[in-house]
């Protein structure tokens, strides 16, 4: 059972008990900075993310069963700028607490908020922290260093230190703060329901756009029709550009869905692709 008064007369946290207790937020920040230290092809930041989360997620489920349940659901891809991170891990304390409290809570809500939010929150990041913040501490280290002053390097790895520092600690309370008072408000309706909804088809977007722009795969296959070359390749991209990894994508979730193991799949792609290309079926990248 979980921690949370329902009507078995389980007892409640929200009370007296409370969650985000300044020692969890302290591990999760700490935590956090493992993000990208345990990157996968098939998972990116996930288990990052998860490690980030177990603290808080023994605190709502005392219960082993429970507690391993939600472990789990964030073991699902997962990946965002890491300076952002913390507000959805916020956020998804505050959900998991919403569902600790609520046995009709739908659980597949949690993931789909996380791979919603992942597009459009990365875009922010990466814009502000990447293209922006670091940018511009760069540039005034930089200006300091070429005069000969020895604190350039220093004033420009604590002015982005800072805004790192500052952006993770900050945007771990805004989530969870705004995640539960969301969960609160929308309760009572079927918002929660359309929104999860709505997330689910930004994700599903998100990750169309991936296979578009991450997935690189042609053929270099030419027949001769008439005394015309015909590139088969041109053929594709006129009628349905993109089909190759299209059907690449497609045939790699088909393989995964029927159980095949993640690291067969990535040594079958190596061993096609390799095979394809001597063989002159596939164009070299």
């Amino acid at each position: 059972m979980c921690g949370y008064e329902n009507a078995t007369g389980a007892r409640d946290h929200s009370g007296q008990d409370k969650i985000m207790t300044p020692d969890i937020y302290r591990s999760m920040f700490l935590r956090q900075f493992t993000s990208q230290c345990s990157q996968s092809y098939d998972k990116m930041m996930a288990y990052g993310f998860m490690f980030t989360l177990e603290k808080p997620l023994r605190k709502i489920y005392p219960d082993d069963d429970d507690y391993y349940a939600a472990l789990d659901r964030h073991t699902e891809f997962f990946n965002m700028t890491p300076h952002i991170l913390p507000f959805v891990a916020g956020l998804s304390v505050s959900m998991e607490e919403q569902a600790a409290k609520d046995p009709t809570f739908d659980t597949s809500s949690i993931n789909a908020i996380k791979v919603g939010l992942m597009g459009p929150l990365s875009g922010i990041g990466d814009s502000f922290y990447w293209g922006t913040f670091r940018v511009v501490a760069a540039g005034i280290g930089i200006g300091l260093a070429a005069t000969g002053n020895p604190l350039g390097p220093i004033i420009y790895a604590l002015i982005y230190s800072v805004i790192n520092i500052a952006t993770r600690i900050g945007t771990a309370h805004l989530g969870y703060n705004v995640g539960t008072k969301f969960l609160q408000q929308s309760a009572s309706g079927n918002l929660m329901d359309n929104l999860t909804y709505g997330a689910g088809v930004l994700g599903m977007t998100v990750v169309g756009a991936m296979i578009a722009t991450m997935v690189s795969l042609s053929t270099s296959m030419v027949f001769n029709i008439g005394g015309s070359e015909i590139e088969l390749q041109s053929l594709f991209d006129a009628v349905f550009p993109g089909i190759l990894p299209l059907i690449a994508t497609f045939t790699c979730v088909w393989l995964y869905k029927k159980g095949v193991k993640t690291i067969w799949i990535i040594l079958g792609i190596f061993a096609i692709c390799i095979l394809g290309t001597w063989l002159g079926v596939f164009a070299a990248a």
